[in-house]
């Protein structure tokens, strides 16, 4: 089995990945931390209005979680960067102005100079419609 080759880009390209890549820890870090203590508030009040049969404020906070990690996209932007050449690290393998925290990032450090790329996959924000 061969193995592909590793990234190789400049150091700031490496430094701007890096400082983004720790926002997003921070950013999954809070919203775990928010997470939990709504999923439990929703559940106690999903069984004691008698919902419990029917958990809706439990099952509308997993979805409201959910987009949130689609919006936040985590590792998405290092598995494409090992298929792609890499140069320009996660903007390289990135979609100027979509709905995830990287492609928002990349518009705005860009100015939207950079053409977007179709066929990539469209994700939702977070309830709100609002990104942040």
């Amino acid at each position: 089995m061969s193995r592909k080759p590793l990234t190789v880009t400049s150091r700031k390209v490496v430094l701007r990945d890096f400082v983004i890549f720790q926002v997003k820890l921070a950013l999954d870090g809070f919203k775990d931390m928010v997470v939990f203590g709504l999923s439990i508030a929703a559940i106690a009040m999903d069984f004691i209005s008698g919902r419990g049969q029917r958990p809706r404020l439990f099952y509308s906070v997993v979805r409201v979680s959910e987009r949130w990690d689609m919006w936040l996209n985590l590792h998405a932007a290092a598995q494409k960067l090992e298929e792609g050449d890499g140069e320009d690290g996660f903007f390289g393998v990135s979609e100027a102005g979509s709905d995830t925290l990287v492609g928002q990032i990349e518009e705005l450090v860009r100015g939207g100079d950079r053409p977007k790329r179709s066929g990539g996959t469209e994700q939702r924000p977070p309830e709100g419609g609002s990104a942040l």
